[in-house]
């Protein structure tokens, strides 16, 4: 049977959602595939992240943080005996945080050498955020939201209701923000006070974008993709009916990416759809946007796509496995892409584009993983 047979059956059984999907344009010739590296043989969920030396960390479910050249070859392994979801995060000082499912948060230096470690009650599945100054926030299983300062010295301990594994996301001013299962999104100043909390249907899983004027895009469980002004009231709110782990991004013009259920979905910055194109199955990854205009979403089965901001299919590049892992893109335009068993590097058919120019053009804000808003506090 022809690919495209597979492919035509593999969207009916996606149900009617599917139905009204909309292909815009033709696909081009395939990228180029600078490099594969195989980091697990296990199932991953963690995002690689870039260091500006161009090193690039990976975390997997086989209890590896791997640190890989440029060229794609091992430098170190750091090894722990649990599954890491928690994608990496890189302080100034070349510092790798993650948290992992033993309970535990690490931080590693550069050369592979444990820094500091801090047992909490529950799982980390929250990929860390890191502030201006430093001070490193994640959430656990238990509940709780956690400051640290860069020593491993406990800053604050912030408690919800229930699990918490949305990642969070530090603004300009340094109010900290992320979602927890008990239904809340919730605003938290630098010294771990309550700023202000906003309530949805259902939990919260993804992480939230922020865009340059300070709008809070999050989703929720329910089915919503909201936008919240900096003091909590809400200024719009979508229903995608999503439900899948995949957080928003934002390109230069403030227009927002997401993938809900089997969507791929494009929104303007009033709330309204711009476009959408629908997969076989539910998407957990996040987008990411590069500066030439193209968008990189998973589509499965087991491929990246890169769309034009205005829906046009570009090229696709096939990968072993499904991807659950969001996309990376280098500062030199490099995409890395995880598929949980290889690391692949990948050069665009449009040339090399490092990411948009704007405040969050992919998971958790730029290819260090910091979080955090650019030139923010």
């Amino acid at each position: 049977m022809k690919r495209s047979t597979l492919t035509h059956l593999a969207r009916i059984v996606a149900g009617s959602f599917c139905l009204s999907a909309q292909l815009i344009g033709h696909a081009q010739s395939a990228p180029t595939n600078l490099w594969t590296l195989r980091v697990s043989d296990y199932h991953a969920d963690s995002s690689p992240a870039i260091a500006p030396d161009g090193t690039i960390y990976q975390a997997n479910f086989a209890g590896k943080l791997l640190a890989i050249t440029p060229q794609g070859k091992v430098k170190w392994t750091f090894q722990i005996n649990s599954e890491i979801k928690s994608s990496p995060a890189i302080a100034d000082d070349g510092t790798v945080y993650f948290g992992a499912r033993d309970r535990k948060f690490y931080a590693v230096t550069p050369r592979g050498k444990l820094k500091w470690t801090f047992p909490t009650g529950a799982w980390i599945d929250s990929s860390p955020a890191i502030g201006a100054d430093g001070t490193v926030y994640f959430g656990s299983w238990d509940a709780n939201f956690y400051a640290f300062n860069p020593d491993g010295s406990k800053k604050w301990v912030f408690a919800t209701s229930n699990i918490v594994v949305s990642s969070p996301a530090i603004g300009k001013d340094g109010t900290i923000f992320f979602g927890s299962h008990d239904k809340k999104f919730y605003a938290l100043k630098p010294d771990g006070s309550l700023l202000w909390s906003f309530t949805t249907g259902a939990p919260i899983i993804s992480s939230p974008a922020i865009n340059s004027d300070g709008t809070i895009y999050l989703t929720s469980t329910d089915g919503n993709l909201y936008a919240l002004r900096l003091d909590g009231s809400e200024l719009w709110r979508l229903h995608t009916g999503g439900a899948t782990e995949s957080s928003p991004v934002l390109d230069e013009n403030g227009s927002i990416y997401l993938s809900a259920n089997p969507w791929n979905i494009s929104v303007a910055p009033n709330g309204k759809i711009r476009w959408r194109w629908c997969s076989a199955v539910p998407i957990d990854a996040s987008p990411a946007v590069a500066a030439n205009g193209e968008v990189y979403f998973s589509a499965p089965w087991r491929r990246l796509f890169a769309f034009q901001q205005d829906g046009a299919e570009l090229w696709h590049v096939d990968t072993a496995a499904n991807l659950v892992a969001s996309p990376v893109i280098g500062d030199d335009g490099t995409v890395y892409v995880s598929d949980g068993q290889f690391l692949r590097a990948i050069n665009s058919t449009n040339g090399l584009a490092p990411p948009a120019k704007s405040s969050w053009p992919m998971f958790r804000a730029n290819a260090r993983h910091t979080g955090r808003v650019p030139g923010g506090n």
